[in-house]
């Protein structure tokens, strides 16, 4: 949806293929960044999602047997983007709100209900096999966007590999009508709480809290579905006697894994179709946004213009935005994922005893949350930004 109001805001006309046939209701990502927040006022969304969201300045880091370990507040970027903080809303809203806008723009054509059965490149583009609700059909188009999750079947269709790993265990996200700060008062909106045994993300939503842990290895989907064993483990958060409310319920598989290419030809690979990676940091909706408008970006200046040089725009698509997704989304959501499970005492102390020193430095604790916030891998690469004024940027360090 990103990508096709983007498209459509660079003045290009856009068909979106989707192959559910409404847009999805079921919660899944919630959080936006600064950096996501200042590319999505572009397009005229923020105001919107803000009067929809929830606000969090601050966020925690937690050890489940010590309490508080550090508090990082994204206020100290005030001077830095108009968002210092992250908002708290469920993606499917995001998505509602530009479906609508969408429905009535004249340059999309909205096809749900529709799957891609082949694609071949061709010397005009691509040309796009679909099955609808009208039966087989072939659509013939300039340029692809592959934003179609991380069974894509775009990158499939390429034969692009999906390299990495995926976690033995599956994450479980339970959201409960009660609110937890009642019960813990130090609890803040956002929390990563570290465990050996079993760690925690707690986070707050404007329609409930949710939490997240690691399901052993060996649990049924009947066991873990268990309403018995989701009361206790809410229980074990924090005692509520009355029991816990249970308003959605999710598992799913973990995995780290990027593509080998982000770009084939006239087609471009965004969101989970190019990366998936652990939720613990909530970059992955964040950096596929930063995807699809980068690629969008590239686009609208190939289309408004015949002396671009559209096989370096998209090559440079391809190269910065895989950059980003190794440098910064795998290694940080692999990073946290680590700090929250470590079982070494000795380790686990030691990162405690980081955290709090960050955040006790004005100048280090800015440093990590504009990095977290994503406004660093922005500043260093841009959204869009053309291939010659990145001509330097992936021969220098990344900054630390």
């Amino acid at each position: 949806m990103t990508a096709a109001a983007t498209l459509a805001a660079e003045g290009l006309p856009v068909v979106l293929v989707e192959l559910h046939p409404e847009p999805r209701p079921d919660w899944r990502a919630s959080t936006f960044h600064a950096a996501t927040l200042e590319l999505l006022e572009t397009i005229d969304i923020t105001a919107q999602m803000h009067a929809e969201g929830l606000v969090v300045p601050k966020y925690q880091f937690r050890d489940r047997h010590d309490g508080l370990v550090a508090e990082f507040d994204f206020r100290l970027l005030a001077d830095e983007t108009r968002f210092p903080y992250r908002l708290q809303l469920n993606q499917q809203h995001l998505v509602r709100m530009l479906h609508d806008r969408l429905q009535a723009d004249d340059r999309v054509e909205l096809r749900f209900g529709t799957r891609l059965t082949g694609l071949e490149i061709t010397a005009e583009g691509a040309t796009l096999q679909l099955a609808g609700p009208d039966g087989d059909t072939e659509l013939t188009a300039s340029y692809v966007i592959g934003a179609d999750g991380p069974r894509s079947a775009v990158r499939n269709a390429l034969g692009v590999g999906f390299e990495g790993f995926t976690y033995p265990e599956r994450f479980a996200i339970t959201s409960t009508s009660v609110d937890l700060q009642e019960l813990l008062p130090d609890l803040g909106h956002v929390n990563y709480v570290a465990d050996p045994q079993e760690w925690l993300f707690i986070l707050r939503t404007p329609e409930s809290w949710r939490v997240v842990w690691p399901v052993p290895e060996g649990f049924t989907d009947e066991q873990v579905n268990d309403p018995g064993y989701l009361q206790g483990q809410l229980q074990r958060v924090a005692p509520y006697e009355p029991g816990y409310p249970v308003i959605d319920h999710q598992v799913y598989n973990v995995h780290q894994r990027v593509a080998s290419d982000f770009r084939v030809g006239p087609v471009l690979l965004a969101g989970d179709a190019a990366h998936i990676n652990s939720p613990i940091g909530g970059v992955g909706l964040n950096s596929g946004i930063h995807d699809a408008m980068d690629g969008a970006r590239r686009l609208g200046r190939i289309g408004r213009d015949a002396a671009v040089d559209a096989e370096a725009e998209l090559a440079t698509y391809g190269r910065i935005r895989r950059t980003v997704a190794v440098e910064y989304v795998q290694a940080d959501t692999q990073r946290n994922t680590d700090r929250l499970r470590e079982s070494d005492d000795v380790v686990r102390r030691q990162h405690q005893d980081d955290m709090r020193a960050m955040a006790a430095d004005p100048d280090k604790a800015r440093a990590y949350i504009r990095r977290v916030s994503l406004l660093e891998s922005v500043q260093r690469f841009g959204i869009g930004r053309t291939p010659a004024e990145l001509e330097l940027e992936l021969d220098a360090p990344a900054p630390r």
